[in-house]
């Protein structure tokens, strides 16, 4: 489980081992948990699942991984061995 990022208390990673998910990136603080999709084509997020999350949260995160999008989606390819 790869951290690619920490910001405000928040954990960007990965898991090594999901099948054949698209793009995603796991966020942890806590309690809280999300999980989103992205979306390189569009710069778009889905949320996958969330626990535990407010909407200040999920805004929070949303906000952090739009301002580290292409270094998350580049991390995973790395990590994946997609490029």
């Amino acid at each position: 489980m790869p951290t690619v990022l920490f910001k405000n208390g928040w954990r960007f990673f990965f898991f090594a081992n999901e099948g054949n998910e698209p793009v995603h990136i796991h966020v942890m603080k806590a309690e809280k948990s999300c999980k989103f999709f992205l979306d390189e084509d569009q710069i778009e997020l889905k949320l996958s699942s969330q626990k535990n999350m407010k909407g200040k949260d999920l805004k929070e995160v949303k906000e952090i991984i739009f301002e580290n999008f292409n270094y998350i989606v580049e991390s995973w390819k790395k990590f994946h061995n997609e490029n």
